[in-house]
């Protein structure tokens, strides 16, 4: 007697062929493709000058003005996703397959958003904690876009593959 694996459950695509054909259409993707990475080199910096202003008591100045460049660069490339996920699925923010990602950028968003305030409220340390707290919820934010990104690329394989199959078989 053979045993029957049961199916996996199919979780939708991340986008349907018209989302597919919007996304590569639509200027703000590639907006998001050169800042995804320039916040990441942003970050990189600035995450060196915060570490070491916390080692040696250096250089607060320079941590302070990158922690606020890389939040200024954190609100730009949000706007303009929000605007590349209208143009793509309908809605601003929170559209179905970015839903889980949005969620946790509002966290991001608001931790950032908490150092600026704190640059008025609490000491130099202190702000300090708050852009390291800011910049691991950045990292682990940017690994669920780019698993996300990782995944539609794999689905676009597969997607094409089908196609060539389909299209080898009618010419059989």
């Amino acid at each position: 007697m053979t045993q029957q694996v049961p199916n996996k459950p199919q979780h939708p695509p991340i986008y349907t062929p018209e989302e597919r054909r919007r996304r590569d259409a639509s200027p703000w993707t590639i907006v998001q493709g050169v800042l995804a990475p320039l916040q990441f080199l942003v970050f990189l910096v600035s995450l060196y000058l915060v570490l070491r202003y916390l080692a040696t008591g250096e250089g607060y100045l320079a941590a302070t003005w990158s922690v606020v460049i890389k939040t200024l660069v954190l609100y730009t490339i949000m706007i303009t996703g929000s605007i590349w996920e209208k143009e793509v699925f309908g809605q601003y923010l929170f559209a179905r397959p970015f839903f889980w990602e949005d969620v946790f950028s509002m966290l991001v968003l608001a931790l950032h958003t908490a150092y600026l305030v704190s640059l008025l409220t609490l000491d130099h340390q202190a702000q300090m904690f708050i852009a390291l707290a800011a910049y691991a919820t950045y990292v682990i934010n940017a690994a669920q876009f780019l698993i996300k990104l990782r995944v539609a690329r794999l689905e676009g394989q597969a997607q094409r593959q089908e196609a060539q199959g389909v299209l080898a078989e009618a010419a059989e």
